[in-house]
């Protein structure tokens, strides 16, 4: 079981009134592990701090590794954020609260940590297998996130969508256009909203009940994406949040949330498990009536 994260209360002593010195970390109640204490708190903390424990509950192998000023450039914050944030969970500094990630990352079971089938690759890992071991990790945490009921809500309000708004900003703007591309392929229109130009800010004026609108996210999420998400609702559009956190506040204002991992030793976040859900997302559409798919699929030469 691994250590915990806040200050326990000094124990009674009868030998002396001064507080007991503190020794290794901070002790959390009832043997929580790290993830489960943050989780717990999360609320409590600043707007900033919030950055900083999606980021840990979800890449706790990186921040387990990480200095402070590499998890604050992960987690789109400053270094003096983290020691803040790592002071609010009753830590002296980040050093012990890396201590509390590297325990709890040490005691998960193999399988959760991508290794259930034993290392990807027998030799040392070169930055190029790094990578590719990273993604594969990325896919089996990601399916073992999903619920085979939340994805066919998913593809149930997709494939019965009147109008489908895909907002996506930055790098996902490209997973944002494929998803389009898919659904065209399948006779499904959809528009895209991937910029913060006029013209695309005027689509998302479009949105009502019957729209789908399906949101991308990785780390903070976008202030375009945030601002669909609250429209939508506004509006009683049908909402879909696709994100690699799962305290993501685009997931707040979603209807239905899909998670996908992106940890990656890189100096991007892996997008391996994102685009699997997208191509997934679409096969399950046209799963529901290949028959009415089949000869459209087949004029555009696929597969």
């Amino acid at each position: 079981m691994s250590k915990t994260a806040t200050k326990s209360p000094p124990a009674p002593s009868t030998s002396t009134a001064t507080s007991p010195r503190r020794t290794g970390h901070p002790k959390r109640p009832n043997g929580k592990t790290l993830s489960a204490f943050i989780t717990e708190r999360f609320d409590e903390f600043s707007r900033s701090q919030k950055e900083v424990a999606r980021y840990i509950v979800d890449h706790l192998d990186e921040a387990a590794f990480q200095t402070a000023e590499e998890l604050a450039r992960r987690a789109s914050t400053s270094s003096s954020t983290v020691v803040r944030f790592s002071q609010a969970l009753g830590f002296e500094g980040y050093p012990e609260l890396q201590q509390a990630a590297i325990e709890e990352y040490r005691n998960r079971a193999p399988e959760f940590n991508g290794n259930g089938g034993g290392q990807l690759f027998d030799f040392d890992h070169s930055e190029f297998e790094a990578s590719l071991a990273a993604d594969h990790a990325n896919l089996e945490e990601t399916v073992r996130s999903l619920t085979r009921e939340r994805v066919e809500a998913c593809v149930s309000a997709l494939a019965g969508a009147q109008r489908v708004m895909v907002v996506g900003m930055d790098q996902l703007a490209f997973f944002a256009s494929y998803l389009r591309h898919l659904l065209a392929l399948l006779d499904i229109r959809a528009e895209v909203v991937a910029s913060p130009r006029q013209d695309a800010i005027t689509r998302l004026s479009r949105v009502d009940e019957d729209t789908l609108v399906i949101c991308f996210s990785a780390g903070k999420a976008h202030p375009i994406v945030i601002r669909a998400m609250k429209l939508a609702r506004h509006r009683r559009a049908r909402t879909i949040a696709v994100t690699d956190a799962t305290l993501s506040e685009v997931g707040e204002h979603a209807d239905l949330t899909l998670y996908y991992s992106s940890n990656s030793p890189s100096f991007t976040r892996s997008n391996a498990a994102l685009l699997a859900i997208v191509q997934a997302l679409a096969y399950g559409v046209y799963d529901r009536d290949r028959g009415a798919y089949k000869d459209r699929i087949r004029a555009f030469k696929l597969k």
